[in-house]
């Protein structure tokens, strides 16, 4: 599959890249990538919830009043879970949310959200994305000639570009990240997609590896 390389500017170099069929053009398993998704945000989680048990309350023991005569229910202790400050029934506790995934479902699934993105049109090679200084304004200048500034854009480059990064930490709606990082999520996240020309080889062996 080929596609043509513009620059930063949005302009077209009059060149065009080659990207690997399997990498680009496949068919979308949506299944994959529901489960690759899954993981990330799963992962992401600390899974620190705690409430406290019956056991765990610190109130007294002491019966709250006679068996008989009061017309109220044997309720038991302070500590029961029918009333306020008693301990909680069936309450979360601290759990991993974690799990495993397949490689090559892992593989599946991010060449598929790449092969949707070049499907529906929201992907653009660009030559390279550098800026002079550290600067919101001019990235996001760069981001408008790309008719992507009112989009979620995430911008795949093969190295750290301290100015890039720097400039975009201000932008709600446009990410950076390093072709080496990048993920299932991340590529369903965004509505544009850059990749860098020296990017797709370090995101083919990603995928490939």
């Amino acid at each position: 599959m080929e596609l043509k390389v513009f620059n930063q500017e949005g302009q077209d170099t009059g060149r065009t890249v080659q990207l690997p069929d399997e990498l680009f053009a496949v068919e979308p398993n949506t299944h994959a990538i529901y489960l690759d998704v899954k993981q990330f945000l799963a992962n992401q989680r600390q899974g620190t919830h705690k409430t406290k048990e019956r056991a765990e309350v610190a109130r007294t023991t002491k019966k709250a009043f006679r068996q008989k005569g009061t017309g109220g229910a044997r309720r038991g202790s302070y500590k029961s879970p029918l009333i306020r400050g008693g301990g909680t029934v069936f309450g979360p506790k601290p759990r991993d949310y974690s799990f495993k995934l397949n490689k090559k479902v892992k593989a599946l699934a991010r060449a598929s959200a790449l092969s949707l993105k070049i499907s529906e049109g929201n992907l653009t090679v660009l030559d390279k994305v550098a800026l002079p200084e550290p600067k919101t304004k001019l990235l996001i200048d760069s981001l408008k000639k790309l008719q992507a500034v009112d989009k979620k854009s995430l911008l795949v480059i093969h190295e750290p570009e301290k100015n890039v990064i720097l400039s975009a930490r201000n932008l709600t709606k446009a990410k950076v990240i390093n072709a080496s990082q990048l993920t299932t999520y991340e590529i369903m996240n965004s509505e544009k997609l850059f990749v860098t020309e020296a990017a797709i080889p370090v995101v083919q062996a990603l995928i490939t590896r």
